[in-house]
Formats: C-alpha cells, structure tokens, sequence
C-alpha cells in the first residue's frame, strides 16, 4: 500500500472515531486479511535502518521490519466501520515478536493480519492485533500487537502498577524533533502527533511523541539484535528530549527520561539467525 493509501486509512478512522463506542463485549471484524508476494522496498529499508540505528546492507530485515509491512493492513481493520474502538487516541501499549528464521531483504513474503480479540483494561478496552509472515508456506514471524481505547469502565481504579527499579545506563541519546517525521517518511505512519508540534497539540501532546515501534526498534539496534522481542509502552517520549537506554546485559532493556520517568520496559528473546 502506498503512503497516500495509508494516510487515507488514517483519516477515515480519524472521521468514524466519534461515532464508536468501545466496550470489551462489543463485536469486531473477524476478517483475515491477506496480502501475497510481498517484496521489500530496499531504499525504504535502508532509511528504516538508519533511523532506527540498525546496521545497513547486512542482507536481513530487522526483527520489527515485517510490523512496518504488516501495518497498512492492521490500519484497514481498525480504521473499519465494524471496529469498535475510535482510531483517534488509540495507544499501542505492547508488542511481542518472533521471528522463526532468518528474513532476506530480498525474499517475496505473504502477509496476513487478524483482529484477535477484545478485553476489558483497567483504563477501558483493549484489543490484540496478530500480524504473521509466511515464506513458501511456512511462518517464518509473527506478532501481538495490543491497542488501549481509553474510556470508564465503571470499576474503581487499580492499584498503582509498581514500577521496577532502573537498570544500568549505557547510553543517552538526544532526540532531535524530527524523529517523527523521518521514522514516518520510513515507515508510512504519518498519524499526526508524531510529526509536528501543532499537529500533536491538537491530540493533547504539549509536543509531537516519538513512534513506540522506533523506541523498540532503536532498543534492539542497540542490543545488537534478536531473534524477538516483548516490549511494555509505559509513556510517550517527547520530542525533542533526551532518554536514557538502560540494560542487564541479558536481554532486558528500558528507556527512562532524564527524571528516571519510565517510558518503554522490554527483553530482546534469542539470537538472531
């Protein structure tokens, strides 16, 4: 799909979001949405890479590369009349991966995307998107993706989740406030508060936030790659800003904000093929 089909999508969603009403018993699309012989586009892939921090010209895709391929058809599905929750303010709060084998940049992939299901959260509804992969027939990566629809749910507020003490600090990165925009130029998800601060300001972000798939991604490319990866969005990392990448060294990663506020938590799984 082309960005254009994409940014359409989102609008679309955008306009059907105040007429939804999210409820964990609501129905949801059960469509399977399958998209054959897939080739990557390997300029688009070099600027994904160099975005993200991922060494380029190796050959493979990233691990969190097929999400990028995946979206347009997620979007079809949430953006859907018959999707209950409203795109607008939509927060992806997790993603887990796997991949199963190696990934060639040049190989021909299928694509297939489903809405799982929907549960209740303690701050309103949320859903799991699965996206798989297949090379001749076989998975070769999959993911969960859950998405959080805000609203009351008539239950009294949780407990504070507990926070887990900071991991060791190896790195501080300064977020210039064009990250959005050239992670959305790589990956097609242009949603507007990613890309400028008026934009953001219209959706409640004092600036634009950066994609929690770069945050992930920019993880993993300083981990030195998996074989997958499971990853918490905990808060919106502003831009620009400064964060801090923190590690145990064995697969356990976060990113925290000079104050020590907690943004992403995750653990990169396996060696990469």
């Amino acid at each position: 799909m082309t960005d254009r089909g994409l940014s359409f999508l989102l609008a679309r969603g955008a306009l059907r979001s105040p007429f939804k009403r999210p409820s964990p018993e609501a129905g949801f699309p059960r469509d399977r949405l399958v998209l054959p012989g897939v080739r990557v586009d390997l300029d688009r892939l070099a600027a994904y890479e160099r975005v993200c921090g991922f060494p380029t010209e190796d050959g493979a895709l990233p691990v969190t590369y097929p999400h990028v391929l995946g979206f347009p058809l997620a979007m079809r599905l949430m953006s859907g009349r018959d999707f209950p929750l409203p795109l607008l303010g939509l927060v992806h709060t997790s993603v887990d991966i796997v991949r199963h084998t190696g990934l060639p940049a040049t190989g021909t992939y299928e694509l297939a995307v489903h809405i799982e299901g929907l549960a209740p959260h303690r701050r309103g509804t949320e859903a799991t998107v699965v996206t798989g992969m297949r090379a001749d027939g076989e998975v070769v990566w999959e993911s969960r993706s859950t998405y959080l629809a805000r609203h009351r749910t008539g239950t009294p507020a949780a407990p504070r989740e507990e926070r887990p003490d900071p991991l060791p600090v190896v790195a501080e990165w300064r977020l210039g406030e064009d990250i959005g925009r050239r992670y959305g130029a790589a990956s097609g998800d242009r949603n507007p508060i990613h890309l400028h601060p008026l934009t953001a300001r219209l959706f409640g972000f004092p600036r634009a936030i950066a994609h929690g798939m770069w945050t992930v991604a920019r993880c993993l490319a300083a981990h030195g790659g998996s074989a997958g990866v499971r990853a918490q969005f905990r808060a919106p990392v502003l831009l620009p800003g400064l964060v801090r990448y923190g590690t145990d060294g064995q697969g356990r990663f976060e990113l925290r904000d000079a104050a020590g506020r907690l943004h992403l938590t995750g653990e990169a799984v396996g060696q990469a093929p």
